[in-house]
């Protein structure tokens, strides 16, 4: 996580838009592309164009994403990281073409181990993504006691708040399914495991 995350900061110490591996129409019909243009286009860029704002003169200049979600207190430097975050390891962690419809090799061992299957852990992830109340995040993360566990977070918070490493994240603010599904978050979820690049998943641990 940390190759990824340092790319997003320049030698000028400001942080950058991730560069998305695939085009804003590769994703459909799971997620469209004007649902890309306005979700990372212009919600995510106003996130990190806030933050770049917020942060010069602070103790945070020039931190790692990580270092500032897990450090800062409730506030807008906080909460403006918290989604660039969020958002970097959302947005990278799909593929139009997915190579696999569930993990492999120690991602699926571990997932077999602390869930008991593959389905058993989907079944847990959704009911976490559907049953979060207002908007937010649920997650799969590596607890520190090397075991999965799957949080759910409110607004922009992120698992590295509570020493975790996330793997695996589910958007569930409105304005991410929104245009595509109105007011059915359970589809939105339930497609989204369609475009899971599970290499880059399981990379993260």
């Amino acid at each position: 996580m940390k190759t990824l995350l340092m790319s997003l900061i320049l030698i000028n110490m400001t942080y950058e838009m991730p560069k998305l591996p695939y085009a804003h129409d590769a994703l459909e019909p799971v997620i469209s592309k004007e649902t890309i243009d306005y979700h990372y286009g212009k919600h995510l860029q106003t996130y990190v164009n806030n933050l770049n704002n917020l942060v010069p003169g602070t103790e945070f200049e020039g931190k790692p994403l990580e270092v500032i979600v897990a450090t800062a207190p409730d506030g807008a430097i906080f909460n403006n990281a918290g989604q660039v975050l969020n958002h970097t390891l959302y947005f990278l962690q799909f593929t139009p073409k997915q190579s696999s419809k569930e993990p492999k090799g120690k991602l699926a061992e571990a997932i077999k181990r602390d869930f008991g299957s593959f389905e058993n852990f989907k079944k847990e992830f959704d009911a976490a993504a559907v049953g979060l109340f207002g908007s937010g995040w649920a997650w799969l993360s590596v607890g520190k006691d090397g075991k999965l566990v799957i949080t759910k977070e409110p607004n922009g918070s992120n698992p590295v708040r509570h020493g975790y490493k996330p793997l695996l994240g589910f958007d569930v603010w409105e304005h991410a399914y929104y245009l595509d599904y109105q007011n059915r978050r359970a589809d939105h979820i339930n497609r989204l495991w369609e475009i899971i690049d599970w290499d880059v998943v399981e990379k993260r641990m």
